[in-house]
């Protein structure tokens, strides 16, 4: 009968599961469509120099990509990729700190040692040179240098060190490395002249710092008329300011030229940062005349930079929080269709998963239940059998022998003499006694409030002029706490270590300690009597002892040698 309804579950769940990969697999395609054309156009108004707009769409098509990466979809070397050029978006704008960011998280998205670590670790280099932190941007360009396989490639981060170098002062450094790249790049024969000249010019800049003048000035006029005849007009701002600074002791005005030059260059391609840079060689050279010209031009300028770049800075966050925004609420929209159109489905389903999971846990309870019943029922039927025994044993060994000698004393003597009967009503009296020891033993225990009255009274008993027996703590335990059942057991082991005690110990000392603390009530048993073997215990009464304490889950330890006495340590749960 169960074979069929489990049938039935196994293929609704399979269908279920064909709908749901296959409505999953069409929004994939369709988030990845979308992620790849704002991409590309990211990429297209980045090489146009629209930053803003090549900013946003980077930003969102990031989103996409980093959706479809939760999915389970791999998309990671693209969100490493769209990262990298955010960051140099945000370092054209002169927001170095927040490139470092951007391009340091797309570090856990791009394989190590690849051209992607490679780009990542010059970008850092680039921030930290631009943020005065020379020793740091040493380390990330030679990391770069390491992560790339092409020699040819290594190079650029190389030439960045030694610009680096020149910013350091340390000329010897820079011209080493310069002339090592140079002969490199001039050996293969790859790269073109308008990149060999950036070495160039650097090289004889490095020359005239170090204060080789001539060789610096030759290197850097050459460098400068390559960039004229290849018309690369914002490379010819750098050889211009190299140059100015070159005649600035020499010739001023001279310097002035070049560094007007570096200046007009600048301003029609609008890189402010040279251009600050041209003013300020003008100022230094202090030509009274113009001198204030140049220091207003160049406050105005650097408050409008800082101003602008502030602005870029507050756009690439507001970019990126407005995407994240509107990429929570898209996923948001996107979960409420699935779960529209899933719902059916996912309700069924979970019906018949809740019916399934429910009888499955009622068969479970009953046979725990069940299981539980069963073994406490035994351990109760074994003490029970145990006591039974134990009381049959008692009365046959103690009371039938005594009551067969009275009777025996009662038919073989007078009956006439007073002596004679005195003797008898005496054996009759300590059969009584004995039987009502038995009865006390095992007859109904008050688990009220009286029931340390009745322990005490129990233990009393077994008090006498040669033995004493005393109690401890007993009225420390809160017994209104403990249910009935476990009082009886505590009784009843009590009774059981005192008949011990009576016939084997020869005790003349017997403490009994209670104590409690937060999960359990101990009990310390300990006499002073003649102890024994642990391999010769009597079995009996402890056996049964065992059993109640198992009945209640409490543990039972016996400590016991020849001529050391006997302890007990009984732990019982509240």
């Amino acid at each position: 009968m169960l074979r069929s309804p489990f049938f039935c579950f196994i293929i609704l769940l399979f269908l279920f599961s064909c709908k749901e990969k296959k409505a999953v697999e069409t929004n994939t395609e369709s988030i990845r469509k979308e992620a790849l054309t704002l991409r590309n156009k990211g990429i297209e108004n980045y090489e146009k120099q629209n930053f803003n707009t090549s900013f946003d769409q980077f930003n969102k098509s990031k989103q996409l990509y980093e959706t479809l990466k939760e999915s389970g979809k791999k998309d990671s070397a693209n969100i490493g990729y769209i990262l990298i050029l955010m960051g140099a978006i945000q370092q054209v704008n002169g927001d170095y700190y927040g490139s470092k960011e951007t391009v340091t998280e797309a570090l856990p998205y791009v394989k190590k040692k690849s051209i992607y670590t490679a780009s990542i670790n010059n970008r850092l280099g680039i921030a930290d040179k631009e943020l005065s932190l020379y020793d740091d941007a040493i380390k990330y360009y030679k990391a770069a240098a390491n992560d790339y396989k092409d020699p040819l490639d290594k190079l650029d981060p190389l030439s960045n060190i030694a610009a680096v170098y020149i910013q350091q002062k340390k000329y010897d450094n820079a011209i080493a490395l310069l002339e090592s790249i140079l002969s490199k790049k001039i050996s293969k024969e790859e790269a073109q002249a308008t990149e060999d000249v950036v070495l160039t010019d650097n090289l004889g800049y490095a020359y005239f710092k170090k204060g080789m003048d001539e060789k610096g000035f030759s290197l850097m006029n050459e460098a400068l008329q390559i960039r004229n005849e290849f018309k690369d007009m914002y490379g010819s701002i750098a050889s211009y300011l190299h140059l100015a600074d070159y005649y600035a002791k020499k010739d001023i005005q001279k310097s002035n030229t070049n560094a007007l030059a570096a200046y007009n260059t600048a301003t029609k391609l609008n890189s402010v940062d040279e251009r600050l840079e041209a003013l300020e060689i003008l100022i230094s050279n202090d030509h009274s005349a113009q001198n204030n010209q140049y220091v207003q031009r160049y406050f105005i300028l650097n408050d409008s930079i800082i101003k602008v770049r502030n602005n870029f800075k507050n756009k690439f966050a507001k970019i990126k929080y407005d995407a994240k925004k509107e990429k929570d609420e898209n996923a948001k929209l996107r979960l409420e269709k699935a779960e529209n159109l899933l719902s059916l489905q996912k309700a069924t389903y979970l019906r018949i998963v809740f019916v399934i999971v429910f009888i499955f846990l009622v068969i479970l309870i009953a046979i725990l239940i069940r299981y539980y019943r069963n073994k406490n029922k035994a351990i109760e039927v074994k003490t029970s059998y145990n006591t039974e025994t134990r009381i049959a044993k008692k009365i046959h060994d103690e009371l039938a022998n005594d009551v067969y000698h009275v009777i025996a004393f009662a038919e073989s003597q007078p009956l006439s003499k007073e002596s004679t009967k005195e003797n008898l009503l005496q054996k009759l009296d300590d059969i009584y006694g004995r039987v009502r020891g038995i009865s006390r033993e095992n007859n109904r225990i008050d688990t009220g409030v009286n029931f340390t009255k009745s322990i005490k009274e129990m233990l009393s008993t077994y008090n006498t002029s040669e033995r004493n027996i005393m109690v401890t703590n007993l009225e420390s335990i809160h017994w209104e706490l403990i249910d009935d059942i476990k009082k009886i057991t505590i009784n009843r082991i009590l009774q059981e270590l005192m008949v011990n005690m009576k016939k084997h110990s020869q005790a003349n000392l017997v403490v009994i300690k209670f104590e409690s603390d937060a999960k359990s009530i101990l009990i310390n048993y300990t006499d002073n009597g003649i102890g024994s073997e642990k391999t010769e215990m009597v079995k009996n009464g402890l056996q049964n002892m065992e059993n109640r304490i198992q009945a209640v889950k409490g543990t039972i330890d016996f400590d016991t040698e020849p001529d050391k006495g006997f302890k007990v340590k009984i732990s019982i749960p509240k």
